[in-house]
């Protein structure tokens, strides 16, 4: 019985437990469910910010040296200044963004401008090769305005003259390596993000026109703090891992730090900007090589000089005129810009530095992502003949093309021979009786059109042998996101830019699909046809304004377009834009620029042999310089990717010679020497960095020689050594 009750109350007690288990359990259930409950309706979590689908994105770059001899060098037109060496090689910088439905280009190249002929040449290649992926409305080019890149591709008469004809040795490396930078972003493309960011680069920029810039409206000005525009904006360009792919930017500063006495190619301070940024995120590679691009372009740099000294006259030290910019004795060509440098390659590099240096730090803090669709719009406009309704009452026109009398002054990065003063709004009798016995006087309709332009050449009435100036001109716009670019064809002023900006902001945001848009100009863009100045810029006619080609409403006609092209976009009606008439592709273009002929060489010498020998010894901060028989530069033909100088160190570990600079080096200076008898010298300086690690060095250059040989031409390469010399701390050895 003991047992038996025992039994019985383990049992009860078990099932006493088990009941409180099963209660406890549907509490503690119940208290979890209303806590989740009230947790999810009191304390939502917060939701992860939308992920924007990134672009693909695509950049390259490419060589596009042209040849380093004998061609005119394209910028300051100065008949005396053809190439003769190499300060820095010129590549050409693409980028390439896709959103999956459309599809945009952008190009800048080491060039002073880009021509129409340039640019119809490219995109005949491109179309070649891609079909009708790369095309007008989807494909901007944009050059730096170096002055200092061989001439030769244009196909209107005027440049033509100046550039010793179409020079088809310099338009193929352009065309060559425009295409292969665009190749190279197409094959590189891959998912990444872009960011944008902006900022203001102080001492690199000095209106060098400020009368003409006073004479915009007071209440205008008053807007603004400057009378240049020291804004940078940079596109920041990463993968989907966040490591950078690369870098764009726009800046307005004419690219003319190298002066009009420079006869080596040159990218001048926009490519030594590019340079640093490249060298620094590309540690370890040669100029030209590394997958990070870095592309400085151009903006509304007409009125804007690198030289901010500002003007003095070089033979006495004073200030020049104010209102003509010359000089009591020696008129306007002795009127010269200087600074910031002690020489014009002191002065480039520290231009390139500033907005270097500013573009790093932007490109490193820049966190607003650019997202949204991309969109191009493009048109063909004859803008000889573009008409505008500025008010209730009043239509004003464009005019055929012509260039006032300031334009042969020059500016004061490079004035003119004869004796032409810039802000001239009359004629001079002599100049205009030798215009109208050689080219024939301007008709009353055009005279009328441009003034109060005094006319000198009236290019829009001179068809021989082929027209003088463009008359059908390309207008683009591309947007990525909330950034549009604006390509001009041209070099717009400080304030036309600024008005342009302004105008295309407004027409894309009024449908109110775009927000917070930043826009730019890109300057030097499609087609070039000098400068566009404010109506009230044009009155003055200093040197921009007589280069304002299409008459005094320029802008207006300018502005009046862009608009359409905007409110396009804004409105999603590209495909309703009149594409306009095509521009003509001449066939029988002129070439000036005779063949090279054989070269010589001294008796008893071969070809690469040195003349003048290095010293054993060098210290950081010293220049070696070495020079050898050479043969001209143009029969090495096409040198893109190639170098026609190396410095070399030896390495004991491998026992071997390592290339540590070339020609595209901003340490080296390549100079051709052209000499009596078709006789020529190369000299090679390298200036030696003071943070250059000591050790044994040697400098090597390679060439081409023509002779003639059964009658006939051979071309033959050929390269020459240095001795080997030590770069050393000191002189002395204990």
């Amino acid at each position: 019985m003991a047992n038996r009750k025992s039994c019985c109350g383990a049992s009860v007690l078990e099932v006493t437990l088990s009941c409180l288990f099963i209660v406890m359990t549907a509490v503690c259930v119940t208290l979890i469910t209303l806590m989740v409950t009230w947790k999810t309706h009191t304390d939502p979590e917060p939701t992860p910010p939308p992920q924007h689908k990134p672009y693909l994105i695509g950049v390259g770059r490419a060589d596009c040296t042209g040849p380093p001899a004998d061609v005119p060098l394209m910028g300051y037109a100065n008949p005396q200044q053809t190439a003769a060496g190499i300060h820095t090689r010129l590549y050409s910088r693409a980028f390439i963004v896709d959103d999956r439905r459309r599809r945009v280009v952008f190009v800048t190249a080491d060039v002073g401008m880009i021509s129409q002929r340039l640019r119809l040449e490219v995109l005949k290649a491109l179309q070649v090769k891609y079909g009708d992926v790369y095309r007008q409305d989807n494909v901007v080019l944009s050059g730096t305005h170096t002055h200092c890149g061989p001439a030769g591709y244009f196909q209107y008469t005027l440049f033509m003259i100046s550039s010793k004809g179409y020079i088809k040795a310099s338009i193929e490396p352009l065309v060559n390596g425009i295409v292969k930078s665009i190749d190279r972003a197409h094959r590189n493309m891959k998912p990444g993000r872009i960011y944008r960011n902006k900022g203001e680069v102080d001492d690199s920029s000095l209106n060098r026109s400020p009368h003409s810039y006073l004479n915009n409206p007071e209440d205008e000005r008053d807007r603004y703090q400057w009378n240049t525009d020291k804004q940078v904006l940079v596109l920041k360009f990463t993968d989907e891992d966040g490591d950078g792919m690369g870098m764009l930017s726009w800046f307005a500063v004419h690219a003319v730090s190298m002066n009009y006495t420079n006869r080596m190619v040159s990218s001048d301070n926009m490519g030594h900007a590019s340079y640093l940024l490249e060298q620094d995120k590309n540690p370890g590679t040669l100029p030209g090589q590394g997958a990070f691009v870095a592309g400085f372009s151009s903006s509304n740099l007409g009125d804007v000089s690198p030289n901010t000294r500002g003007p003095h006259c070089m033979n006495t030290g004073l200030s020049c005129d104010y209102l003509n910019s010359s000089c009591p004795v020696g008129g306007t060509k002795m009127c010269q810009g200087f600074g910031p440098g002690n020489d014009m390659f002191d002065s480039t590099r520290l231009i390139g530095h500033n907005i270097y240096r500013k573009a790093k730090e932007l490109y490193a803090n820049a966190v607003e992502e650019v997202t949204g669709p991309l969109h191009s719009a493009h048109q063909w406009v004859n803008m000889t003949e573009v008409k505008v309704q500025i008010n209730s009452t009043h239509t004003v026109s464009t005019c055929k093309p012509a260039l006032g009398h300031s334009f042969a002054a020059g500016t004061t990065d490079g004035g003119g021979d004869l004796n032409f003063t810039q802000g001239a709004v009359e004629g001079d009798p002599f100049w205009d009786g030798i215009r109208d016995a050689l080219l024939g006087e301007p008709s009353n309709e055009t005279q009328e059109c441009h003034h109060p332009k005094p006319i000198l050449f009236s290019t829009g009435e001179m068809n021989w042998p082929l027209p003088w100036h463009p008359q059908i001109v390309d207008v683009q716009i591309i947007t990525i996101g909330s950034v549009a670019v604006v390509a001009v064809p041209g070099e717009m002023t400080t304030m036309s830019g600024r008005r342009l900006r302004e105008a295309v902001k407004q027409e894309l945001e009024a449908e109110a699909t775009l927000r917070d848009t930043e826009v730019v100009i890109a300057g030097l863009s499609n087609v070039y046809t000098h400068y566009i100045t404010t109506y009230e810029e044009y009155q003055v006619q200093r040197y921009e304004g007589a280069s304002t080609i299409y008459g005094p409403h320029t802008l207006s006609a300018y502005l009046h377009k862009y608009r359409g092209l905007a409110r396009a976009i804004a409105q999603d009606k590209v495909s309703e834009l009149p594409v306009g008439p095509e521009p003509p592709f001449f066939k029988k273009l002129f070439n000036l620029l005779l063949p090279a002929p054989v070269d010589r060489k001294p008796a008893n010498s071969s070809f690469g042999d040195v003349v003048q020998q290095v010293y054993p010894v060098y210290r950081q901060g010293d220049v070696v310089s070495v020079t050898f028989v050479a043969g001209n530069p143009r029969h090495s033909g096409d040198m893109r990717e190639k170098t026609f100088v190396t410095v070399e160190i030896y390495d004991n570990r491998t026992a071997a010679w390592e290339v540590v600079y070339t020609d595209a080096s901003w340490e080296t200076r390549f100079h051709w020497l052209k000499g009596s008898n078709n006789r020529s010298n190369a000299t090679v300086e390298w200036h030696i960095l003071p943070s250059t690690p000591g050790g044994s060095y040697r400098i090597k250059h390679f060439g081409h020689f023509k002779q003639m040989k059964a009658l006939r031409p051979v071309i033959s390469p050929y390269e020459g050594s240095s001795d080997v010399f030590r770069v050393t701390d000191s002189f002395y050895y204990e």
